[in-house]
């Protein structure tokens, strides 16, 4: 079996929110100074664990949520002290938090930047306040502006902004000026997201009037396009940059590089096992400090499983994946394992093949889980 590219990434994951979206899945929710403090504790107590056993420099980390801007100053810095004094940081490594508008202050913002924080993820969704206000969002644009200004004087030169289209109502015109808007104020990097009701969220149980399926189709294709007038290019389905700002953390996951989730229902991947942590408040609370009782769902994956990922994983980016890489990995020819669906999608113009890498076209990327799916062996 091949071997892995060294460096560790860590996801944290903060499962607090001032109140949850009208369209969100996550495990998160509402709570307590008290509340945030205990989980804090405890997800300390299993960094402390967790660093014990693992010694490998950590290249990337993600602290997402729920809103991890939410916990106030002193919470905070426990946490990210602890995490500096148990984990030894490559010297470049990147550092994202997330955070919404509306919950940060200039505080907060310096408390970040004081403990390596480089990166930050403002979730904004929309620059119309009416758009925000179907989405059960608790900010408006002008507190996203306030935040993101904040986000600049404290010291921050690399921010994302999430987008969403395909809202209810949304015109396509309003999806583009509404792109343009964000790509004027100039972040690092803009994720493009279309809106997907979950089930068991309050948009399932409501009538929507959604953009129809050619409208959607139309508002996906021209963000490349929107976004290229601004210098961003398209390194990820959904995830356009400006030159190298990608974001290293994600990319880590697309290249299957180690992870390791902390905190409550987080989810890893260390060598060809996979786990995630119970999403069961109380067990978390009770047993974070022994990793072993808080790990479901362990999965050791198969050389097969592990050839799927590598191709479906991979043909996310848009420079695909490298032959050669899968050769040196898996001691076999992508074409031996995958001949025919290979040729089956190169037939279709799903997929094609330049300098030794294959990687999905524009008609490809559109129909992707169809194509992905193929590669389960």
């Amino acid at each position: 079996m091949g071997r892995k590219k060294s460096g560790l990434e860590l996801y944290l994951h903060i499962p607090f929110c001032i109140k949850k979206c009208d369209y969100c899945d996550f495990l998160s929710g509402p709570s307590t100074r008290t509340g945030q403090e205990s989980y804090i504790y405890a997800l300390l107590r299993e960094i402390k664990a967790v660093s014990a056993v693992e010694k490998r420099s950590v290249d990337t980390v993600f602290i997402g949520g729920g809103t991890p801007s939410v916990p106030e100053c002193d919470v905070m810095e426990k946490l990210l002290q602890g995490l500096q004094e148990n984990f030894h940081f490559s010297p470049n490594a990147e550092i994202t938090i997330e955070a919404n508008p509306g919950t940060l202050t200039s505080e907060k913002l310096a408390l970040y930047r004081k403990y390596g924080i480089n990166r930050i993820s403002i979730g904004l969704q929309s620059p119309k306040d009416e758009e925000l206000e179907v989405l059960g969002r608790i900010h408006n644009y002008r507190q996203f502006l306030e935040s993101y200004q904040m986000a600049r004087a404290a010291g921050f030169s690399n921010i994302n902004v999430d987008m969403m289209f395909a809202i209810p109502g949304q015109s396509y015109e309003g999806w583009i000026e509404n792109l343009r808007t964000v790509a004027e104020l100039g972040p690092e990097h803009i994720s493009a997201y279309s809106l997907i009701v979950e089930e068991g969220t309050p948009f399932s149980k409501r009538e929507l009037e959604l953009p129809d399926e050619d409208t959607e189709y139309r508002m996906y294709e021209d963000v490349a396009k929107v976004l290229g007038e601004y210098d961003y290019h398209q390194y990820e389905i959904s995830n356009y940059a400006k030159e190298n700002r990608e974001c290293r953390h994600n990319e880590g996951y697309w290249q299957r590089k180690d992870y390791l989730g902390l905190g409550l229902g987080a989810a890893s991947l260390i060598g060809n096992e996979r786990f995630t942590n119970t999403t069961d408040m109380q067990e978390y609370l009770e047993n974070s400090g022994v990793p072993e009782r808080i790990r479901k769902d362990r999965e050791v994956l198969t050389e097969k499983d592990e050839m799927a990922e590598f191709m479906f994983l991979g043909l996310r980016m848009t420079e695909g994946v490298s032959k050669a890489e899968f050769q040196e990995y898996f001691g076999n020819a992508v074409e031996k394992i995958y001949g025919e669906v290979l040729e089956k999608y190169k037939r279709q113009r799903m997929l094609a093949e330049k300098e030794n890498r294959i990687f999905l076209t524009r008609a490809g990327i559109h129909v992707s889980n169809v194509v992905m799916a193929d590669f389960l062996l």
